[in-house]
């Protein structure tokens, strides 16, 4: 890498964001899009501490990743391999393939919605097909494949930039009130939303893949400063982005129940007009494109790893795998599509139970850049360690409340609804059953099989 050691502070920066920025696209997708803006909407300003949070012990954890990418001299599966065994690699990839085909169901859903408002569903059920096929493209077919993934992203990075941006300005937030935001509050995480903003942002899977991206990127441990910058950017490109979102639907969208990223984007024409629902939409799809191959890639290739069949972008199993969790994303949220869920909800609600998988390769990636035998005398710092503890700490607790709090309420209130429907259609039923001898189910008959027991 002489090239970048001889060139100007100018091309310095520009080589320096490259896995930061790939990194950056993968988490702002449609999950962080939506949860942003529900947290927005809902809360105000009040929330932007958590973003802050978030990208903070996100690029510690991006320095960790392309840390053990550079100085490490085999792949993350193959170090735990050899320290733990076999199982433990394909327990990490099992886990990670399960959060990114979370969030590719978001990425198909913002892809499809945000062609939603413009055409038919039909046709935009058919564009995010067509988009699928051509990341596989993009997959089989680029022969240096990092270098067009690299200068793809930033063009997708630039547009939310500037999309999100111009939106922002047309808001005119409350300075002070955006501010007063960033004070830390007690009590934050017990909305699923704010949960699933976290999840969305501090994506220690995405950290993890930084050690893939910095072998193909090709630095060697002469460039380990420009690791940190580069994590150092990835980091402020999200918590730019993320804030533009929230703050947009702070000042314009304050009381709004979103249900949809449609009603996102119908939201903001009032305020902005049709340009300003484009400017969103440009936005959305950006972000949703962006995540579909680089989400993908993350699961296809730490599972290829872990399972023994390749960890480069030269080998099959990577490519294989990584088609996988794009058809399965894009058949489970057609098929939520066409069946007509909610879809803001569904897609919060599985970017927070994503987080439960958080605390296990976040433990993994400290473990491994603390080992003498796999970092030599560069393992981590104190300042690195203080606040990867600190954030592996965060990311348990977080886990914990999901598993032993919100998961079980979601499941009671679901059951709940689904009782109190029940007794709303019988008693509808018995009363039409009174009035019109012609009513077509007979109504005992109806709702016995769903009793478990209806003799008590």
């Amino acid at each position: 890498m002489t090239n970048l050691q001889q060139s100007s502070p100018k091309r310095r920066w520009y080589q320096a964001i490259g896995p930061g920025v790939i990194t950056a696209c993968v988490v702002i997708g449609p999950g962080s899009i939506l949860a942003s803006s529900k947290v927005g909407a809902q809360q105000g300003y009040s929330m932007l501490w958590v973003v802050i949070t978030a990208c903070f012990f996100m690029m510690f954890y991006m320095q960790m990743g392309a840390r053990l990418g550079v100085v490490a001299q085999e792949s993350p599966a193959d170090i735990l391999t050899r320290k733990a065994g076999r199982w433990l690699a394909v327990f990490v990839g099992v886990a990670v393939f399960f959060i990114s085909t979370a969030f590719q169901f978001g990425n198909n859903l913002g892809v499809q919605s945000a062609f939603d408002v413009f055409l038919s569903t039909k046709w935009s059920i058919a564009l995010v097909i067509g988009f699928n096929a051509l990341s596989i493209s993009f997959l089989f077919f680029f022969k240096n494949f990092y270098r067009a993934l690299e200068k793809l992203m930033m063009c997708f990075v630039g547009l939310m930039l500037t999309c999100f941006a111009i939106n922002l300005i047309f808001a005119g937030p409350e300075l002070i009130e955006i501010f007063k935001g960033l004070i830390p509050k007690a009590g934050a995480f017990k909305e699923v939303e704010v949960l699933g903003l976290v999840g969305t942002t501090f994506v220690v899977a995405a950290a993890y893949f930084q050690a893939y991206l910095a072998k193909q990127k090709g630095w060697s441990v002469t460039e380990l400063k420009t690791v940190v910058v580069d994590a150092r950017v990835g980091s402020v490109i999200m918590a730019v982005i993320t804030i533009m979102l929230m703050a947009t639907a702070a000042a314009v969208l304050a009381g709004k129940d979103l249900k949809d990223v449609e009603q996102v984007a119908k939201a903001l024409e009032p305020a902005f007009g049709s340009k300003g629902k484009l400017l969103f939409c440009v936005g959305l799809f950006s972000a949703a494109y962006s995540s579909f191959l680089v989400n993908s890639m993350i699961a296809g290739f730490i599972l290829s790893d872990g399972l023994g069949f390749g960890s480069t972008a030269e080998s099959k199993g990577p490519k294989i795998l990584t088609t996988v969790v794009l058809l399965t994303g894009m058949i489970v949220a057609l098929l939520a599509k066409l069946a007509g869920m909610n879809t803001v909800p569904a897609v919060v609600s599985a970017q927070a139970v994503t987080v439960i998988a958080g605390p296990l390769i976040a433990g993994v990636l400290l473990w491994l850049t603390n080992s003498p035998d796999v970092m030599g005398e560069r393992t981590n710092g104190l300042l690195t360690n203080i606040f990867g503890v600190i954030g592996f700490l965060l990311l348990l607790a977080i886990a914990a409340y999901v598993a032993a709090v919100k998961i079980p309420k979601a499941l009671q209130k679901k059951d709940e609804v689904k009782v109190s429907d029940i007794d709303s259609n019988f008693k509808t039923r018995c009363k039409r059953s009174d009035s019109d001898a012609t009513f077509g189910d007979p109504t005992l008959a109806y709702y016995l099989p769903q009793m478990k027991n209806p003799l008590t």
